[in-house]
């Protein structure tokens, strides 16, 4: 026999100490809507377990009504969480009403002389409720992490708990004794207290990681890969093409007369035409194909699976769309073009050499009059 009152005891000292590490954590980072809800839910969560432990000691009913609308609360507080975390903005929409008329059920149940008894199974089944209704939030995504997984058969196990409890309270019967089906729900709801309370601060983490992981990898005006994650594609990409014996395909793309672009209309609009050139290109390249941006106005593509004559026709296509489109900016909407140097990678070359071979065939295509594409010089053999 577990002895609830110490059990709630337990979780309600958890519940707030989940809340205060909580707001410690958050103090002085950018601001985590869905992280302070969650911070008020582990609080409300929490008092709502410490009076509900205190009730039966200090012998004052009303607590039990709080206790009620106050688990009510905090588990509308902690679905309103995950909607904010995984994006969904018309969460309000649903979670706020429920949480009113369950609540404004419980009064009224209260008011009609329910007992305490049945008071705490009809919010029971409403926690079980919002339980299974952030499983489905968690576990319905198709590419979800194990982490997120974890989570949500946790919230999914509380809820079959606390739903059999409800049941067996309101229904007199169910499918365990009323004492062992409440243990099953106290025992899932500590577990749900540790798993729950640390994964959502490492689901915060995993997300706050990946966005910076995406700012360090990512050109913060045109969106294409910097540099720097550019070349470290290419250089995978390369591997696997050698491994593979497979061609691999690189350009170098070059905006013509930008620094005229940037005195005329001033570097805001050379930065609307960075951003057109960047659509443009995703648009007409393929779900394969990986464009960078290096510096400036000088761009890099690597097209797997590729021979020569196939990165021409990319190429090509690539021009003609940069030519057709246009910069709209403040003042007169201009058009420009660009020039590339293709390469195919030879098997032994690396590739930094094959980039340089490229590059210099952009020049070719500037010297011979720009908005063009010229193709780089074979790799020299040694006799």
């Amino acid at each position: 026999m577990i002895d609830i009152q110490t059990f709630l005891l337990a979780l309600g000292i958890g519940n707030v100490g989940f809340a205060i590490l909580m707001a410690g954590y958050t103090h002085g980072a950018d601001r985590n809507p869905g992280l302070q809800l969650w911070m008020w839910a582990r609080l409300g969560m929490g008092l709502s377990q410490l009076a509900g432990w205190a009730r039966p000691m200090l012998d004052l009913p009303f607590l039990g009504g709080l206790e009620g609308i106050g688990w009510i609360l905090a588990v509308s507080l902690e679905m309103a969480a995950y909607c904010v975390f995984f994006g969904f903005t018309r969460w309000g929409r649903i979670v706020l009403p429920v949480a009113v008329l369950s609540s404004a059920v419980v009064v009224a149940a209260g008011i009609h002389g329910a007992s305490h008894a049945q008071l705490s199974a009809l919010v029971a089944g409403v926690v079980a409720l919002f339980a299974a209704a952030m499983a489905w939030v968690l576990l319905r995504r198709r590419h979800a992490s194990l982490l997120q997984r974890i989570i949500g058969i946790n919230d999914a196990l509380f809820a079959v708990a606390v739903a059999l409890w409800a049941g067996s309270v309101l229904l007199g019967k169910g499918p365990f004794d009323h004492v062992l089906a409440r243990e099953a729900a106290y025992l899932t709801g500590y577990l749900l207290m540790i798993v729950n309370g640390f994964g959502f601060l490492l689901l915060c983490k995993q997300k706050d990681d990946a966005r910076m992981a995406r700012l360090a990898s990512t050109d913060c005006l045109t969106g294409l890969p910097n540099r720097h994650a550019f070349l470290e594609r290419a250089e995978r990409a390369r591997l696997v093409a050698q491994r593979q014996r497979h061609p691999l395909a690189l350009m170098m793309i070059d905006i013509d007369h930008f620094k005229q672009i940037n005195d005329r209309w001033g570097h805001a609009s050379g930065d609307d035409a960075l951003k057109v050139f960047a659509r443009t290109a995703r648009d007409v390249m393929r779900e394969h194909e990986t464009i960078g941006r290096l510096g400036g106005e000088e761009f890099a593509m690597m097209l797997p699976g590729v021979d020569i004559d196939a990165a021409v026709q990319a190429a090509q296509r690539l021009r003609r769309a940069v030519r057709a489109a246009t910069v709209i900016t403040s003042g007169p909407s201009y058009t420009m073009t660009v020039s590339i140097g293709v390469v195919v990678l030879d098997p032994n070359e690396d590739l930094s050499a094959a980039l340089a071979r490229a590059d210099h065939a952009l020049y070719a295509a500037k010297r011979a009059g720009r908005d063009r594409v010229e193709v780089g010089d074979p790799v020299r053999r040694r006799a």
